[in-house]
């Protein structure tokens, strides 16, 4: 989420300007969606539960992240966050006065497997089990991720985590049991989160967990390679991706009769000019992030033009492996915020002075462009709200991808938590309203006037929450959080927006 765009987005941080709003929404509901369609709101494990050790959890590479000086833009960390480990049943009653049909959630492999291997945990089968049935028992539906980003600390020390393929085992290990403990109760299996986010943000400029780059480019980081350790990564993952649904859809889909997807992470980019060379770097901006994990399990392989482009320093699938990695999903989870344009990049200026995949991209992206109109801004330096952006997404999957089965996991936008302000004033939040008022209709119209295969829509977020190195300092959440007070719940305008819509 926060950062996302790392030292892309800190470029034009003294460009910001105020703009004005793309375009107007319309009155919609939830009725005007197909039937079936599930409505929610998104969480993470480490944004929210809070209870870092409480029992029997292990560490993870974002607790040592979060309390090493400098990482967290506010200095803070997630030891309490939200403490829904603990409040999670009046969290629950939330969704439920809202008409929500669905919660997604993380589970924290540390909970299970306090050093990523070894003896399962049993307090933390116990705590999922809880918050499953208590879910269950008010009507909601869980939408479980596997893995979102909170690696135990216990497998960074041993083997480097992601680095090695190693942890393909021990992600399968932690996965299927899972999906023995919670299957016969979680329909909805999500295997990882944005692994283009945390491949780059974690390997290549260093600005999440476990912060790895390459010395020259980021000045803090203590180690690293960007120019082939996000490749290694992200090749890891998609692996290990391949082998969890695999053992699902063999072992356990046939009785649990669930199903199975991963949550890619998706900006839409448009050509900054109407150039042959800015829309080809457009398509290349797409390859680099969507299509990196998109294309793997549709076609297999790899964007072709990621294989031109970054040579030998990509991993290869075997003839197996790739054909593991076809059809490895029952949907495709996108979390999509905003909208940017792409430029050509012919020099390697980026490559020198920030990171290597933007390099070897070949494209510069902005989210603003000369001669375009300005879009309205959230809090975040890189959320521009530009509605058209969704449904434009959503028939570039439906066109080059073959229209797969689609949920929108995340979308959402985010004000600033001033120090200043008033928890009156921050109740009042018009600009989330017309957000997802302004997003939902383009995808209602990707939908029935277009034909995209989209079954869900998620918001981030349930509440206000730790936002990973912004730290409190953005608020996302349909409710309030008043980290002053324990933690106690506020409900937001949007709040009786979402009722009214989902009532309707």
């Amino acid at each position: 989420m926060l950062l996302r765009k790392g030292i892309n987005g800190l470029i034009f941080v003294l460009l910001l300007a105020v703009g004005i709003p793309l375009c107007c929404g319309q009155n919609i509901s939830s009725g005007s969606f197909p039937k079936g369609f599930v409505f929610g709101t998104a969480s993470s494990a480490y944004q929210y539960e809070g209870a870092v050790k409480e029992d029997g959890r292990g560490q993870t590479i974002w607790d040592k992240f979060a309390h090493s000086f400098g990482k967290v833009t506010d200095f803070s960390n997630a030891d309490v966050a939200n403490d829904q480990y603990h409040l999670y049943s009046g969290d629950i009653d939330l969704m439920k006065d809202m008409g929500m049909d669905a919660y997604r959630l993380s589970i924290a492999w540390s909970r299970i497997y306090p050093n990523g291997t070894g003896e399962v945990n049993q307090a933390g089968i116990d705590h999922y089990n809880n918050l499953i049935n208590a879910l269950l028992d008010k009507g909601i539906e869980p939408y479980v991720t596997l893995y979102h980003w909170d690696l135990p600390q216990g497998l960074q020390d041993r083997y480097a985590g992601w680095l090695n393929p190693q942890i393909i085992k021990d992600f399968a290990t932690y996965a299927e049991t899972c999906f023995k403990e919670f299957g016969d109760r979680v329909k909805h299996w999500i295997t990882f989160n944005e692994p283009h986010t945390f491949a780059v943000q974690g390997y290549d400029v260093g600005l999440e967990a476990p912060g790895r780059c390459s010395i020259l480019l980021h000045a803090f980081c203590s180690a690293g390679n960007s120019a082939t350790e996000p490749y290694i990564v992200g090749h890891n993952v998609l692996l290990s991706h391949a082998i969890v649904v695999d053992i699902y859809k063999r072992k356990y889909q046939p009785t649990q009769k669930g199903s199975i997807g991963i949550i890619l992470d998706a900006f839409w980019y448009e050509p900054a000019t109407n150039s042959s060379a800015d829309i080809q770097a457009t398509q290349r901006a797409m390859d680099f992030s969507l299509g990196w994990f998109m294309e793997p399990v549709i076609f297999g392989d790899y964007p072709k033009s990621m294989r031109a482009r970054v040579g030998s320093r990509l991993p290869k699938f075997s003839l197996v492996q790739s054909a593991q990695l076809k059809g490895a999903f029952d949907f495709i989870g996108i979390n999509h915020y905003t909208t940017w344009y792409a430029n050509e990049n012919n020099t390697n200026l980026i490559g020198v002075l920030l990171n290597d995949t933007y390099a070897d991209s070949g494209a510069f992206t902005f989210p603003i462009a000369l001669g375009k109109p300005v879009p309205d801004r959230a809090n975040s330096i890189w959320l521009y709200i530009v509605p058209h952006g969704i449904r434009s997404l959503m028939n570039y999957i439906r066109q080059k991808y073959g229209n797969p089965p689609v949920i929108i996991t995340e979308n959402g936008m985010d004000d600033g938590n001033s120090l200043f302000g008033s928890r009156k004033n921050a109740l009042k939040d018009e600009k989330r309203i017309k957000y997802h008022n302004d997003y939902l209709t383009n995808l209602l119209a990707a939908i029935k006037e277009d034909g995209c295969n989209v079954g869900g829509y998620f918001v981030w977020s349930l509440l206000d929450n730790w936002e990973w190195a912004a730290g409190f300092s953005s608020r996302f959440g349909l409710y309030y959080v008043d980290y002053n007070d324990k933690r106690k719940r506020y409900a937001k305008d949007s709040v009786n927006w979402f009722k009214n819509f989902l009532a309707s």
